[in-house]
């Protein structure tokens, strides 16, 4: 048998605490970084289509044109917009919904099976 002394609302409410941290860890949303640059009239275009799946990944956009971004822009200041899902590259100049698709579905089958 368990005894917890002191307050036993408090106990409960850190436990459902712990289970929202452990369910949010296990359905995080894979990251789709977005390197663009302003003005960047294909970016705009890329994140209106995007727009469907907001819910599926978490959207995080890096300026290639800041200092702290020199190799980003090394790498793609004639190829933007660039994606990447989880730290991988996906896509270049426009957006691939059947290959964005494809790798959110798989990302989420390999989630589910955890």
């Amino acid at each position: 048998m368990l005894w917890f002394q002191g307050n036993s609302m408090q106990v409960a409410r850190s436990f459902g605490l712990f289970l929202r941290n452990l369910s949010a860890s296990k359905t995080s949303l894979p990251v789709l970084t977005l390197f663009t640059k302003d003005p960047c009239p294909l970016c705009d275009d890329a994140k209106e289509l995007l727009k469907p799946y907001k819910n599926r990944f978490v959207l995080q956009e890096v300026d290639i044109t800041l200092p702290e971004n020199s190799a980003w822009y090394e790498r793609y200041q004639f190829d933007i917009p660039v994606f990447h899902l989880n730290g991988q590259f996906l896509m270049m100049h426009r957006v691939n919904i059947s290959k964005l698709e494809k790798q959110l579905l798989k990302l989420e089958q390999q989630g589910a099976g955890c």
